[in-house]
């Protein structure tokens, strides 16, 4: 039987050739969730995407020379000039990327959320069509970190009736009884006591959500982002962090509106936080 290169078999289109690379970690280790991206001399994307499990990619793409981005969770970006010619494999070969410095943590103590810098915001399709952002503008926390961090705890408590989407109208519809029903459930509170770390800057914040009167599990993706000081000198440490919420979860439904047969919210919240925190005085 005889036995070719996989690359034998590549067709490529006229004027196109093939890119290719294998990345490694310092100890020649593949990077498997690695992602690359190529930019034209603009800066405009030609084509990206992620690793295989041995940390190498292929792709086909128009002749020409190009930009080249390596990452990954936990790496320094690598970049690097590329000429692609036409049908021809330009191969990299083996880049090794190097380790990044992870951010200094927060030191143990309780910690607060300093809402002049924090913000929890959220986001729905409505009417199946466009997304409607919103935001609560009236919230606080509080954050006890330990050592290590992931035993560390934290407490939000949200005005539900500090929804805001920049329509009067419509936010009374979301205060009202049909929807968050703020007059019963007059907070959302997220607590939790489970900190993972999942490398690099990545964070999972697994907690109990209350909202409309049901506690469910949620996790929150987070990243968090170090430590800098304000304008007065202040320590403050940073973080962002998403998730998705199902409405039907929470009994949140808009009865009446779906029994006219009108979608007018999606099933999905998306919610993000991006949060500051500063030493509880």
């Amino acid at each position: 039987m005889q036995r070719t290169s996989p690359l034998a078999a590549v067709q490529t289109p006229k004027n196109a050739g093939v890119l290719s690379c294998r990345m490694l970690d310092p100890v020649k280790e593949p990077v498997s969730q690695a992602e690359f991206v190529v930019s034209d001399a603009m800066g405009r994307k030609v084509v990206s995407g992620g690793t295989d499990p041995f940390g190498a990619f292929v792709t086909t793409m128009p002749a020409g020379r190009y930009q080249l981005a390596l990452s990954a969770e936990g790496y320094i970006p690598h970049r690097a000039t590329v000429t692609v010619e036409e049908n021809v494999l330009t191969s990299l070969g083996e880049v090794t990327l190097q380790v990044a410095r992870l951010p200094k943590l927060p030191k143990p103590g309780d910690w607060e959320i300093e809402p002049t810098h924090s913000s929890i915001a959220f986001t729905v399709r409505h009417i199946g069509l466009a997304r409607i952002h919103g935001r609560f503008n009236s919230f606080a926390g509080v954050v006890r970190i330990t050592d290590p961090v992931e035993r560390s705890a934290m407490h939000v408590v949200i005005d539900a009736a500090s929804v805001d989407t920049n329509f009067r109208m419509r936010d009374d519809y979301v205060r009202s009884a049909e929807f968050l029903d703020v007059e019963r459930f007059p907070t959302l509170e997220f607590y939790s006591e489970r900190f993972v770390h999942k490398g690099g800057s990545r964070w999972a914040v697994t907690g109990a959500l209350s909202l409309h009167g049901v506690t469910r599990t949620v996790t929150l993706d987070a990243e968090y982002l170090g430590i800098g000081n304000g304008l007065q000198g202040e320590v403050r440490a940073a973080c962002l962090a998403r998730t998705e919420l199902h409405r039907d979860d929470f009994t949140v439904s808009w009865q009446k509106m779906l029994a006219r047969g009108i979608a007018v919210v999606g099933q999905t919240i998306g919610v993000e936080l991006d949060v500051q925190i500063v030493p509880k005085g």
